[in-house]
């Protein structure tokens, strides 16, 4: 309350040294005295309070959210202009039409999705070639075997148990990463290993898994052909060789 009362007297001073004309200054202090004002109104003090603001702050993350997401592709959305869309609408005055709002929607949507397309394209082409590179290079490798394929391998630990069919059902350990080290899957992170018939899984498990004995531990390099190909999935981009570290537990049927 102190700062305010000092904004206050600057104003004052501001008027008197103008002889009563209203200065930039003076409407700067009176703006931001309004604002403290109304922050200090809002008390947040009931539970219907805040569950009004926390639907806005919930809304407004979401918004904000899309927003970014759309930009991510190379548009530029402002978010003073969505700001105002959304004031408009809540004082039920919005400047555009249903039908104009809906054709300039469904512009932004194929907009995005072209922009979308060549920026996985993009990307795609990065990938397939960092990934070829390290293939080639890892190839070369003391312990590391290519097979016909075109999936590598290395025997971190030997087992000597048998190994299973593509038909069967495996449990196992295993840790994902991408060549760069980016770790997006980890059974053992999550402390309990994974069962799953491998005939189920991508190519380059199905081949591998069944070069492992029980017991033993490999390490797979997975091009993106015998992974998740030209698409990716959640967070494996698309095109990309992937690594797993693998360990075999137990052929469960």
């Amino acid at each position: 309350m102190q700062k305010l009362g000092m904004v206050s007297a600057l104003a004052a001073a501001l008027v008197m040294a103008g002889c009563g004309e209203k200065t930039a200054t003076e409407e700067t202090a009176q703006a931001k005295s309004q604002q403290t004002q109304q922050q200090e109104a809002v008390t947040l003090q009931t539970m219907t309070e805040k569950q009004a603001y926390g639907l806005g702050v919930n809304f407004g993350s979401q918004l904000k959210q899309t927003v970014e997401q759309i930009n991510s592709v190379g548009l530029s959305l402002d978010m003073e202009m969505v700001k105002k869309g959304v004031e408009d609408t809540l004082s039920g005055n919005p400047e555009l039409s249903q039908e104009e709002i809906q054709a300039a929607l469904q512009e932004l949507q194929k907009q995005h999705q072209e922009m979308e397309t060549a920026k996985r394209a993009e990307e795609g082409k990065k990938f397939l070639e960092e990934g070829e590179k390290f293939l080639a290079e890892n190839a070369k490798k003391e312990g590391v075997e290519t097979t016909e394929s075109g999936l590598q391998y290395e025997v971190i630990e030997a087992g000597e148990g048998e190994s299973p069919a593509a038909t069967d059902t495996v449990k196992v350990h295993y840790t994902g990463t991408l060549i760069d080290g980016t770790k997006f899957d980890s059974s053992v992170d999550r402390g309990e290993p994974a069962t799953f018939p491998l005939n189920r899984v991508i190519p380059g498990w199905t081949e591998g898994v069944q070069l492992m004995k029980v017991g033993s531990k490999y390490r797979f390099y997975v091009p993106y052909n015998l992974a998740y190909g030209e698409q990716g999935t959640g967070g494996i981009p698309p095109f990309s060789t992937l690594i797993f570290d693998v360990e075999l537990i137990s052929i469960e049927g």
